[in-house]
């Protein structure tokens, strides 16, 4: 039995117990670690990371790139940090499926909030419903810079068409924090309103999400 197992031992034990609420950020790292170091002590690894980042979700957020500057940290390390992020955004997407009928923006909100979960740059979603509002396809249309996702108004025609949509609602993210649409969003949003509608396709909506919130342009009287 190796110096740093009992320690091991008692951190997973602790934390089947309890779960997380009563660990220190760097304990939850050493966890993890557990998993991409199997044997040695972890700790220095966690301050480390900890130290170079700043904070806990910093170190989530940080790409690889940059963290396998950081001594300790191999491919492994970086690809199981990566993974938790993602893997949390699917669990969430994967629950949200569980209502796929978006009569209502906080249906539409709660189906297309969790896609952005740990998005450092803005992408673009494009969901096509039926007459009953019914989620016929969700699809990530656009990826752009953490600035702009440009959005191809052919490329959202074009989708819609392919699934026989009736109406479609856009959503994206502003990695700025601020779910305010900018002036730029409301000339998209004119010019998708304008597109969809010569084909006979309506935008029901179009959502800024940053972070746990987000905004409905529809809500907020732009496609009257």
């Amino acid at each position: 039995m190796g110096i740093h197992d009992g320690h091991r031992s008692r951190l997973r034990q602790r934390f089947l117990k309890s779960g997380l609420d009563d660990f220190e950020n760097h304990q939850v790292l050493e966890l993890l670690l557990f998993f991409s170091r199997p044997q040695g002590d972890v700790n220095p690894l966690a301050h480390r990371l900890m130290d170079r980042f700043g904070s806990f979700n910093a170190v989530l957020d940080a790409p690889v790139e940059e963290l396998v500057k950081v001594s300790g940290v191999g491919e492994n390390t970086a690809v199981l940090l990566k993974l938790v992020i993602a893997a949390n955004r699917r669990y969430m997407i994967a629950r949200s499926q569980n209502n796929e009928i978006l009569n209502s923006t906080e249906k539409a909100g709660k189906f297309l909030a969790p896609r952005f979960y740990g998005e450092r740059d803005e992408v673009v979603y494009m969901v096509c419903l039926d007459a009953k509002y019914k989620v016929l396809n969700c699809k990530m249309m656009f990826r752009g810079s953490v600035d702009t996702a440009n959005i191809n108004i052919r490329k959202v025609v074009e989708n819609a068409l392919a699934f026989n949509s009736v109406s479609v609602i856009l959503a994206h993210n502003h990695v700025s924090g601020l779910a305010l649409p900018s002036d730029e969003d409301y000339t998209t949003t004119r010019r998708l309103i304008d597109a969809l509608s010569a084909i006979d396709i309506i935008l029901a909506d179009h959502i800024v999400v940053a972070d746990d919130d987000y905004v409905s342009m529809a809500d907020n009287g732009f496609f009257l």
